[in-house]
């Protein structure tokens, strides 16, 4: 199967490839393009200002999380219907993961590009450089044979004297420079302690921004030269991902909360697809504007976010709260993740959450960040004790204590970590249940018992 397509990649991190990535498929969006975006690595928050650009669904490609057989079926499923392809990269072109157990590079932006076998445009940050330039492209095109490095964007450019010098020293380089954006302070995103401020809390600032870095890079990027070069790239020997073909179905439809809004915007599209293809009715729930589960719900699945940045309006809302520890109470299956585990402790830096486990959370100095290859350490509505997993941790936060009796995982000499007590199954990992597919079906069997009042 083919789909028209191109991975933005940089140098390093901090080059601008979020920014130049967000234009670009809001200016191919506004001529009429239906864009698919996507994103190298685990990363929640760039997806959703590339959602906000595209009108659909931003994507996650992850070898890590979902396994070298799963990328390209990932990314065709998540570019059905769509004309053109736009995949940002992670930190530099070649910077994959740390980690003991997989080689140099594993994951990494050039990983996926030749998983996809699409061009790679390089976005350089021009600010403090001139002809040398030249020279860090001829460095990342000639690196990697496998690679194919189909253009550059300048980015960041003082003036039109910069402008010339840098197209100038480029000219025999042998990469075409498909467009040279000017510096522009007005459309920075705002940050803080985990990254970009997600676009889901940012709300009608995050469109205008997003409009603006369309106009912006519409107007400084060649499109046609993209999209020509999206267009060179070669069928992929691959068929779509089917959540349905990855689940066992479960009868009954059981209604499964996920929480949303802005207090919880972390998670992977994958994740609701598969809980519905496993017989689940998947519906939203805010905790910042729900007063109440929805109706009939079995089952609940909280990940990621700042609930630390909403804590006092969590606090206040006592409903949910309440509504969650009587879920909780009654056996069926809860799944939190990260912020959601922040949400079930009894507190979060003094602001009382749902109380459902016996800790208590606050924030911490110190970022935790990194992949994690974990064992399941204790049979939950997750998996059976012994499961392999891998996922990652990113939060400034801690819990005290860090694993109850009967502990979620197990990745480190460290020790154990998480709580699964009942039906409840809490913990910092970050997963993307489309490299562990039967987790959905084994929740949506848990909710279906819970629906019947059928202890599990």
């Amino acid at each position: 199967m083919s789909i028209p397509r191109v991975v933005l990649a940089a140098p390093s991190s901090s080059a601008g490839k979020t920014s130049i990535a967000t234009g670009l498929i809001a200016a191919l969006t506004d001529r009429g393009l239906a864009v698919s975006p996507h994103k190298v690595g685990p990363d929640y928050i760039d997806p959703g200002y590339h959602s906000l650009a595209a009108g659909r669904p931003g994507r996650n490609l992850d070898n890590w999380l979902v396994g070298e057989e799963r990328i390209a079926p990932l990314f065709l499923h998540g570019a059905r219907g769509a004309d053109v392809a736009v995949v940002e990269g992670v930190m530099g072109l070649f910077d994959g993961a740390s980690h003991p157990s997989v080689e140099p590079g594993f994951g990494s932006t050039a990983h996926v590009a030749t998983q996809l076998r699409a061009p790679v445009v390089l976005v350089v940050d021009a600010s403090a450089q001139a002809r040398s330039v030249a020279a860090v492209v001829h460095g990342f095109a000639t690196f990697d044979p496998t690679v194919r490095l189909g253009g550059v964007v300048l980015n960041r450019v003082g003036s039109d004297r910069h402008e010339a010098i840098l197209r100038e020293a480029l000219g025999s380089a042998g990469v075409p420079v498909l467009g040279a954006v000017r510096r522009i302070a007005d459309l920075e995103t705002p940050s803080r302690h985990l990254g970009l401020v997600p676009a889901a809390e940012r709300s009608a600032e995050a469109v205008r921004t997003v409009r603006a870095l369309g106009a912006v890079v519409g107007s400084s990027v060649d499109l046609d030269a993209v999209l020509r070069l999206a267009r060179s790239a070669p069928d992929l020997d691959a068929q779509p991902w089917d959540p349905a073909a990855e689940v066992e179905r479960v009868e009954g439809r059981p209604v499964v909360a996920v929480a949303g809004g802005p207090a919880f915007t972390f998670g992977y599209a994958e994740t609701a697809e598969l809980l519905a293809a496993a017989g689940a009715d998947v519906v939203t729930v805010d905790p910042l504007r729900d007063s109440a589960l929805p109706a009939g719900t079995a089952g609940l699945v909280v990940g990621g976010g700042f609930p630390e940045v909403h804590a006092s309006a969590l606090a206040a809302n006592v409903g949910l709260r309440t509504a969650i520890a009587e879920l909780a109470a009654s056996g069926a299956p809860v799944a939190a993740e990260c912020a959601g585990l922040l949400y079930l402790a009894g507190a979060l830096d003094g602001e009382p959450m749902c109380g459902v486990l016996d800790a208590q959370a606050a924030m911490h100095p110190r970022l935790t960040l990194g992949y994690r290859a974990a064992v399941a350490m204790t049979d939950s509505v997750l998996a059976p004790a012994g499961t392999r997993v891998r996922g990652h941790e990113f939060h400034r936060t801690r819990t005290s204590p860090g694993a109850g009796p009967t502990p979620a995982w197990q990745w480190s000499a460290d020790g154990p970590e998480g709580f699964v007590q009942g039906g409840v199954h809490a913990s910092y990992l970050h997963l993307n249940w489309a490299g562990s597919p039967q987790m959905a079906s084994r929740f949506v069997a848990a909710a279906a018992r819970a629906r019947a009042g059928v202890p599990s």
